[in-house]
Formats: C-alpha cells, structure tokens, sequence
C-alpha cells in the first residue's frame, strides 16, 4: 500500500493531454492508466467528466474494467458557477457521479483572473470554493483543491491568493495545489513562496509548467520548502513547453533526496513505462529526456569510454538500470580505442585481443564517418562491420548481381532485383510508391522465397540527410533506416552519390542484420 505521506500524482491524461497534437481516446485512456498503475504513482487524473462526452465515457468504462493496484482515479473539475449553489451545478453533479473517490477542483486564486474571467467578485470567489469542497466533502469524496496562476495571484495580491488556500483549507481540502500555471516562476522564488504559503496551515501540493525550463526544479524546489504532494506529467507532456515530467521528478526525488515515493523497485520500470506511454500518444519522446532517453546514458567522446573502461560510474550521475535504462557507447569519428573496446565487447566480441585489429577497426570507423557514415545512429550496420573485422568476411545471405530502378509518370515506379542465394539465381520484380518502396518490396520479393523470417521485417523509419549541401545536387546522401520484427528494432546507414543507392545499402544490411539476430545460418534455405 502507498503511503499517504507523499502524493505522487499524474495528470497525463487531462492536462498532458493538451499538448499540441496529442489527442488520447478512451481506450487509449485506459492503456495509460494501466502503465502508470504499474509505475505505482498515487493519483492518476483521468480527465474532467461533464465538460466532454469523452472523459464522461472514460470515467464510465473505468469504474467497470479498469482495475488498479496501486494509484486511485481522480477525476477534475471546477467549483460551482458564481451564483449558483453547488448541489445544483451540473458539472459539480458529474464529478458526484463520476465513481471516483478523489475530485481535484480548479479554482481561481489570483485576483484580476477572479474580476476577468470569471467576472464575479473576490469574495463570491471564495465562497464558490468554499462551498463546492465543502458539498463534495459531504457526498463523501476526497477533495484537492488546484490553486490556478497562484505564483502569479501571489505576487499581484499575497494576501488574496493566501485566503484562497485557507477557505479550501478550511472547507476540508486534503491537498491545497500551488499551480505556476504559465510557468514563469524561478526555483528561488518558488522555494520562498511555498515557504510562505505553510503558515496558513494546509497540506500543500505543486503543479509546474515548463514556460522557463524549470519545471522539475521547481517542483523539487517545493517539495524541499515543504509540499508534499507532486503533479506531473509522463514524459512531460503538456501544453506550451509541456508539465514537469513526472519520471524525472520522481526519479530525481527518490535518487537525489532520497525519498521513498514509489513502491519498492517501481522505479526500475520507468523507462519502459515511458516508452510505452510514448508509443500509445504516438508523440516520441526526447531521446535526450533526463533518465528515460535513450541518450540519457550515451557516451561518444573517447576520453569519457576511456574512462568508463575504469569504472562506469566516473561518467554517469547513477546506475542506469536503477530506473530501467541502459548505458550506450556511441561510436564515431570521436571514438578512440576505448570506444571500440567496449562497444566490441557489448556485442560479443573480445576486439582488444588483437591490438593490430583493433587499430584497423578504429581507423575503418573513422575514415567511413569521414565519407558520410554515421555509426553512432546505426549500431546494426556496426555489428555487421565487426563482424567482418572479427569473422573474416562480412555475413552475407545473398550476392546480389544487380539492381536498376525504372520511374515513369504514367506506370509508376517498377524495380528490378537479381541476385544469388543458396545456389539459386532469382530474379524479381518489384512495383511501389517511389524508387525506394519499388526496391523494397524486389528485394524483399527475392529473399522471402529463400528466407522466411523476413515477411517479419517491416521498415518503421526513413531517414534522409544531403551532406555537403553546398555541392548542390552531387552532394554525396546519407540514409538511415530503422526496422523492427514486431518484438525489437535496428538501424542500418546507406551512404551514396543519391537516395537511391544510399537506400539500397542500408536496405541490404536491414535484412542481413534480421536475418542474423533471427539466427538464421547464412546459407541455411
């Protein structure tokens, strides 16, 4: 059981959710609810019932299917219109008839929004709070209370924004929110404000937005003036810059400040978590993101692979696994021997045994980075150079004789492929949407008849960058193509005069890589 000393709490699915260009639907509503159960926060917000036919259904679903072992559903929502009582509101009845225990009432704290917006009075304004907490209090609903612009409200009008705490506090408010809803605030003045705030004697809370990139270190900032309970969301999603992202938050309370806020080994999952959520928004995340990147443990320079060779530990600020993640030796023309050490040993192979080829193998990497290649991306099409370093010849399945591609305006585009494999000369003809697809489906068209596993393989991204721009249209192309077999994926580069023939390459080193993690013996059909 969580404690209820400190509340981790995500508002992925409400406020998240306005991030530009992420729409959740209801089953997706659910798959995250389930996620973020398992990441074990204590309060999932799942959207304001009511105000859209969506959330009303979400919360309708949930009450029937949706199970939880760790977190508790919350559902949002305002307080009552001015002039209206409570009980006769229809949106404070649906957050009474929504099934969840916790509601989580936004109400206005800071002045000229109460005269503005809500073009009522100050004192009707605590009045609306003080009587909707109080109502669903009565109904047997917990209640927290989200402050809206209460840094703003403070620094216009202190002691309005402070009463605002108390009535909500006093009406039975479990968790009064300080909201920096345009995320202006700097730590410091964050820190001082909360500091403030506690004398009017509520349990108080932390929602930040990420206006100028500190919502995390704001978020830490209140926690160490006193709040105990945090907002946030996965993989910091939100509208404008986004919330703070409720992983780093979490990971930074529990490995930093050394806070217990997560179930025991919850946060081993983080990473997972936050790429599966990523995958239902269809909104990647940052491979860059704090902890949960998939840069956030990358080592290029080969000073810093030098030094890992020593000891893990001198370039990493924590044990990546400690929140699922994984350390990455990114090799490069920045790669020494170290590098290429390490890298060679991850993937099997003892390198430094052979000093002369380990030599030849960092030359190899740093001449092709100079033609255009890029290893750092591509670990695949790595692992095939290794392996031709390490095997005596790079793994082959096919010998392809040739390849040419034909475009017409009125037939479209047709490709055709010949090639050797398992003693057997095929040729295969291929038609697609544009060059690359027509070669894709010869190729694929050929082999398949050879090799099954690879109907498995399906292309998820195409990468294309012209470098040396200034050559204008024989600037030498590079593309990089990630496949995936449904279970994992891989990336192979292509470098060539054109699209095309930089395509092709990173193509036959997609289906030699699959074939080969597939364990598939070359020359097996």
């Amino acid at each position: 059981m969580i404690s209820d000393e400190f509340h981790v709490y995500d508002t992925t699915m409400r406020d998240g959710a306005q991030q530009e260009g992420l729409n959740l639907s209801v089953q997706d509503k659910m798959h995250v609810a389930r996620h973020l159960d398992d990441l074990g926060v204590g309060f999932i917000e799942g959207g304001w019932p009511g105000s859209n036919p969506k959330d009303t259904e979400f919360f309708a679903l949930a009450a029937k299917e949706l199970e939880l072992q760790n977190a508790t559903l919350a559902a949002f929502g305002a307080t009552r219109r001015a002039g209206v009582a409570a009980a006769d509101d229809p949106l404070v009845a649906a957050l009474r008839d929504s099934g969840a225990s916790v509601v989580t009432l936004v109400a206005k704290s800071h002045d000229r929004h109460v005269e503005l917006a809500l073009r009522t009075t100050l004192e009707e304004n605590l009045a609306m709070v003080r009587d909707t907490v109080a109502h669903l209090r009565a109904e047997g609903q917990r209640v927290f209370v989200d402050c809206e612009h209460f840094f703003d409200g403070y620094a216009a009008n202190r002691d309005y924004a402070l009463q605002v705490v108390a009535e909500a506090a006093g009406a039975g408010a479990d968790v009064v929110v300080l909201c920096d809803t345009n995320g202006g605030m700097l730590p410091h003045q964050v820190e001082e404000v909360v500091a403030d705030a506690l004398g009017v004697g509520a349990r108080l809370g932390i929602h930040a937005h990420n206006d100028t990139g500190c919502a995390v270190a704001n978020s830490m900032a209140a926690v160490r003036a006193g709040a105990t309970h945090l907002q946030g969301c996965i993989n910091g999603y939100g509208e404008r810059t986004g919330n703070a992202d409720l992983v780093t938050s979490v990971a930074n309370l529990e490995l930093k400040l050394g806070m217990s806020v997560l179930p025991e080994g919850a946060l081993a999952d983080a990473t997972r978590i936050a790429h599966a959520v990523a995958e239902i928004t269809n909104y990647p995340p940052s491979a860059r993101q704090p902890y949960t990147g998939v840069s956030s443990f990358a080592h290029k320079a080969g000073l810093h692979a030098s030094a890992i060779r020593v000891d893990p530990d001198l370039y990493q600020h924590v044990d990546p696994a400690l929140v699922g993640n994984d350390m990455r030796l990114l090799v490069s023309e920045m790669a020494g021997r170290a590098t290429i050490e390490l890298k060679g040993r991850e993937l099997g192979y003892d390198v430094a045994a052979d000093a002369g080829r380990l030599a030849r193998v960092t030359d190899r990497v740093k001449a092709m980075e100079q033609q255009g290649y890029t290893f750092e991306a591509a670990d695949a099409s790595f692992e095939l150079l290794l392996a031709e370093e390490m095997e005596g010849g790079r793994p082959s399945y096919f010998d392809v004789e040739s390849w040419r591609v034909l475009a017409e305006s009125a037939r479209g585009t047709e490709a055709t492929v010949k090639l050797r494999a398992a003693g057997q000369r095929l040729a295969v003809i291929g038609e697609g949407n544009g060059p690359v697809n027509a070669l894709d489906h010869a190729l694929r068209q050929a082999i398949e008849q050879l090799y099954p596993d690879v109907a498995r393989f399906h292309l998820i991204d195409f990468r294309v960058r012209i470098l040396d721009q200034g050559h204008g249209t024989d600037a030498v192309t590079r593309v990089l193509i990630e496949t995936s077999d449904g279970q994992d994926s891989w990336v192979t580069v292509g470098v060539g005069a054109n699209m095309i023939e930089a395509s092709w390459e990173a193509m036959v080193d997609a289906l030699t890589y699959g074939l080969r993690r597939h364990g598939v013996p070359v020359g097996s059909a």
